[in-house]
Order: structure tokens, then sequence, then C-alpha cells
């Protein structure tokens, strides 16, 4: 399944956003303690899904889901994580929502502006005759 144990860990430049994101621009942080971060990152992301697994394989389930992440979370004493992370999770759906509806609606448009070109032509057709 993994070769190495370092194709477990997070993208460099993922890490390297959040922590410059997460840290006053006056802060720096050095190669090691990058790198330090981003394999606890990684350690921490495959602790909660292996924990996560074993919740949905008790549940009889297949597949693991937000809310068994959120429920793992909340047992290994990472509750306080639970609001915000729900939170964001709302603010996800809504926007995938969002882009569904505005894309069907795009469909629909091009749809109708497309039928609107047909019936055009079938009128033009039939007064040239």
């Amino acid at each position: 399944m993994v070769e190495r144990i370092e194709d477990l860990n997070l993208p460099n430049s993922v890490i390297a956003r959040l922590i410059k994101e997460s840290l006053p621009e006056s802060a720096s942080v050095s190669k090691e303690a990058r790198a330090a971060i981003a394999r606890a990152a990684s350690v921490f992301a495959i602790f909660v899904t292996s924990s996560s697994t074993a919740l949905a394989h008790k549940q009889n389930h297949k597949t693991i889901t937000a809310k068994d992440i959120l429920q793992t979370l909340g047992e290994l004493d990472f509750e306080s994580f639970v609001p915000s992370l729900t939170q964001d999770l709302e603010i996800y759906r809504k926007m995938v929502k969002d882009k569904k509806e505005s894309k069907a609606s795009k469909k629909d448009t091009s749809t109708t502006a497309e039928n609107a070109n047909a019936s055009t032509t079938a009128a033009t057709e039939d007064a040239t005759e």
C-alpha cells in the first residue's frame, strides 16, 4: 500500500502555507520545526482516520462519514475541535450545494436558449417556404 513512511506526510507546501497563515509575519519557523509540524499533522490525520474506521466498522458501516470523524474527535478528547469543524462542514456543504444549483441553473438557461433558438430557426424556415 505505502512504499515509504514519508509517503504518508502531508505536502510541504500545504504545511508551509498553513504555518504562514497562522503566525504573524514577523515570526519565522525553522526547516526542522516545519518538518516536525508536517509529521505531527500527518500522524494526527492517520490516527483520527484509523479511529474513525474502527468506529464505522463497529457500527457496521463500510464508509467513514463526517459524523464518524466528529464523533471520533469527541471520543479522543478533541471535542474542542468539533464546533468549529461542524461550522466549517456546514459552510462547505452550502458551498457545494450552491455550486450544484448554479451549474443546474446555467444548464437550464442554456437549454432554454437553445430551445428558443430552435423555435426561431423553425419559424424562419416556415416563413421562407
